[in-house]
């Protein structure tokens, strides 16, 4: 298979959503932990993006797509219709040796047609004010910052995000 072909396959069964449970961990540990640090990375992956917490939220209407270049799993998305019929972008994270392959590109690319075909007029997403790679790579793609929010998420901890809206 050609090595730069990109596919986002929709996580369905078990094994999937356990694949991207334990991707998860890889990047959140490698990205996030200079951000935010290692105590509030455990708690964060074990609380929205452990097995468990990807079932709850999938039984909630939460979609997850495994994201391929060629044969290798690189990352993963998650999305959400909201209240205002608008697409949440809960999660969009390509593992590190990945990076650099135009693979957000190609993932917003996908997101954008679905939103084409189910008629929702904008993606929104929140992404940690500190986190300056990502926010780079969302403005380039034409999010703007629309809001800013400050989360309790328990444990003593809080999400301190820009929220980003694109419009189409």
């Amino acid at each position: 298979m050609n090595n730069t072909e990109f596919s986002a396959k929709r996580a369905v069964t078990d094994e999937q959503i356990q694949q991207i449970a334990e991707l998860a961990v890889v990047i959140w540990n490698e990205h996030f932990t200079p951000i935010i640090g290692k105590k509030q990375v455990d708690y964060m992956v074990e609380k929205f993006q452990s097995y468990p917490a990807l079932k709850g939220q999938i039984s909630e209407g939460y979609e997850y797509y495994q994201l391929y270049n060629g044969d290798e799993f690189c990352g993963y998305i998650g999305i959400h219709p909201d209240s205002d019929g608008r697409l949440f972008l809960s999660k969009l994270y390509i593992k590190k040796e990945c990076r650099g392959r135009h693979l957000a590109t190609k993932a917003f690319h996908f997101l954008k047609d679905l939103c084409e075909k189910r008629g929702y007029p904008a993606i929104w997403l929140t992404c940690n004010k500190y986190n300056e790679d990502s926010l780079a790579v969302y403005r380039h793609l034409g999010f703007e910052t629309i809001d800013t929010q400050e989360a309790d998420i328990g444990g003593g901890f809080i999400m301190d995000d820009y929220i980003m809206e694109y419009r189409m």
